[in-house]
């Protein structure tokens, strides 16, 4: 029935496209903020094809020129998914970046040919580059007047309509005209008159407002056009004001309807305009182009600052992990106890997590979707259980679970790999997965140990987390790190831990002190099991006898304890083995005040010293 559903689909918008003469189109994961994560009402993708996956895009031909005249485009992440979720007697499956949309289509459409985008969904460096593969093969790449996908859907959703409210100065630690004052000081030394925020959690940063328009990111569907002048204009649905935003946001920001952005674009005739290519759509670029508007490409200037975290949202940020460690020991015991019994499967778990989360009143939602991986599925690094891919973890198994909470004062990420027994206690992890347990925990010591000078780079720091993995002549296939926001984006740029070359924005941004990023080294043995451990990490300044310049290290943010199963003492160094026995003593001490009976009792057996 499903496939019948998505083959109906891909016929309507071959009709769609053929109504509009056009050849084929072009269907990213993405909204008009290049965001991440979307909104249901932005799920095209999904939607067309079935594709679940966070990254990836579709190429439709509209007649049958050659092969399937459909292709899906994933990286190596969603090898697996995508073809467990798309059907292939009606998508091609095309691998990320050997290849990609145009080369796909400039190889199997005709010369002549026209094929359609919305501008509102792409990037600007995306289309240009896109233009030019096509062009060399006489094909046009055009922005289309409306999305023909939407033009199909015909129960597509509406935006959610959840408010916008005020983020308390309390908790950003910043006042908005604060920010706004060092973003106009900014324009003019770059000579720029105004710049257009377009990342939702850039302007929920900038304003100080959260919302609840994207699934486990609390921000409001806006766009904000800043000035030199400290002065602020943001574009947000009117039935979007909570009361007390106006006054919350003051008179030097204009509340004006989000329908009105791109006619607001044509006000910016004459001056000259930062855009970020990175987060702002090619629409963007082509409005202010038609309005007779200088455009300078540069990075959004809310980015690094938002990155680097004031004190305020530091402490915030050490206050949420204590209640979400409470929550994670809850459930480690939960899960390690009744899950060797059998019956307890993926979708449970991660419900039961959810449940002990929800103990705090603080919590406000999950930071993503929790990654509740069973046996083999834990060899699967973004794995996303669903009621089709749901299986109960078998007793005798590895059992990883990736998750985080959205508080308040603070976002959260964290990787656990847990060993399930057997009711009788008998059955053990191989020692393959001792081994590899162990080195990814060596590689994990090793970057949180780190101290390195200021200027540094993710980029120069990966290769510590993976070394002990590699004298084995293993890896793992994704970066090592991520920065975090601040009951923000769980994914947050510039920085990132990964290895160096250029394949991910950000690996070769420095390091900052205040900068908050994810250390998750892992190993994953398809079809067998999978390994993560992943703690939060905030950059400190640190001091060094006899030290030239300024150096940098880590604090660790992350207080849950290991599973002490999976260790090899053996391959420990007495260095590691303090850090393990002190990481234990400091996650006991601030979590065993929270806990109280059978989980206190947990807690203080899982941190005795090795």
């Amino acid at each position: 029935m499903l496939m019948n559903a998505h083959e109906a689909r891909l016929t309507d918008l071959r009709k769609e496209l053929q109504r509009r003469g056009l050849s084929g189109f072009v269907v990213p994961i993405s909204d008009e903020h290049m965001s991440e994560y979307v909104g249901s009402y932005a799920e095209r993708l999904k939607w067309l094809t079935g594709f679940k996956g966070s990254v990836g895009s579709a190429a439709v031909l509209a007649g049958d020129y050659s092969g399937k005249g459909a292709a899906m485009f994933t990286d190596g992440r969603y090898t697996v998914q995508v073809r467990e979720q798309v059907s292939g007697e009606l998508y091609d499956y095309e691998d990320v970046p050997a290849t990609g949309p145009a080369q796909w289509i400039a190889k199997h459409a005709p010369k002549g040919a026209k094929i359609g985008y919305d501008a509102w969904l792409h990037g600007i460096e995306w289309a240009e580059a896109a233009e030019k593969v096509l062009a060399r093969k006489g094909i046009d790449l055009v922005p289309v007047d409306g999305n023909p996908v939407d033009a199909i859907w015909n129960d597509r959703p509406e935006p959610s309509p959840a408010l916008a409210e005020p983020h308390d100065e309390t908790l950003a630690g910043r006042s908005s005209a604060d920010k706004r004052a060092e973003i106009a000081d900014w324009l003019k030394e770059e000579g720029y008159d105004a710049t257009i925020i377009t990342a939702l959690d850039s302007v929920a940063w900038l304003l100080n407002i959260r919302g609840g328009d994207i699934a486990h990111t609390p921000v409001a569907l806006s766009y904000v056009i800043a000035r030199a002048d400290g002065t602020a204009d943001l574009f947000i649905a009117k039935d979007k004001i909570s009361p007390g935003l106006t006054q919350h946001l003051g008179n030097a920001v204009t509340v004006r309807d989000r329908a009105d952005f791109e006619p607001a674009l044509a006000e910016l005739s004459g001056k000259t305009v930062a855009v970020d290519p990175e987060r702002a759509v090619a629409g963007i670029f082509h409005a202010l182009k038609e309005a007779g508007a200088t455009i300078g490409r540069a990075t959004d200037p809310a980015v690094l600052p938002k990155a680097i975290k004031n004190p305020t949202e530091q402490q915030g940020h050490r206050d949420a992990q204590a209640r979400d460690g409470a929550a994670m020991v809850r459930f480690l015991r939960w899960i390690t106890e009744e899950a060797p019994k059998g019956g307890i499967d993926e979708l449970t778990a991660a419900a039961k997590l959810r449940e002990f989360r929800g103990l705090s009143p603080d919590l406000k939602d999950t930071s993503f979707d929790t990654i509740s991986a069973a046996a083999g599925h834990a060899a699967l690094p973004h794995y996303k259980v669903d009621e089709e891919s749901n299986i109960t973890i078998p007793p005798a198994s590895i059992f990883l679970c990736d998750s985080g909470g959205q508080y308040r004062d603070g976002t959260t990420d964290i990787t656990r790999t847990v060993w399930i027994g057997t009711p009788d206690g008998s059955a053990r992890p191989t020692p393959e997965m001792i081994d590899r347990n162990t080195r990814v925990l060596k590689g994990y010591i090793e970057l949180e140990l780190a101290r390195f000078p200021v200027g540094t780079n993710g980029g120069q720091l990966d290769t510590l987390a993976r070394m002990h993995l590699w004298q084995a002549g293993v890896d793992y296939g994704h970066g090592t790190g991520h920065g975090v926001g601040s009951f923000l984006a769980v994914h947050e740029g510039p920085q990132r831990i990964s290895k160096s070359g250029g394949a991910f924005p950000g690996t070769g941004t420095p390091l900052a002190a205040g900068m908050i990023l994810s250390n998750e080294p892992g190993y994953y043995k398809p079809g067998e099991f999978g390994i993560r451990i992943e703690n939060l990490i905030l950059t400190v300044p640190v001091e060094i006898e006899g030290a030239e310049g300024d150096w940098l290290g880590f604090e660790t943010l992350t207080f849950v304890p290991l599973d002490r199963r999976l260790i090899d003492t053996d391959m420990l160094t007495p260095r590691e083995r303090n850090w393990v026995d002190g990481y234990h003593a400091q996650v006991r001490a601030l979590l065993a005040p929270q806990l109280d009976g059978d989980d206190l009792a947990w807690l203080e057996a899982e941190t005795a010293p090795l």
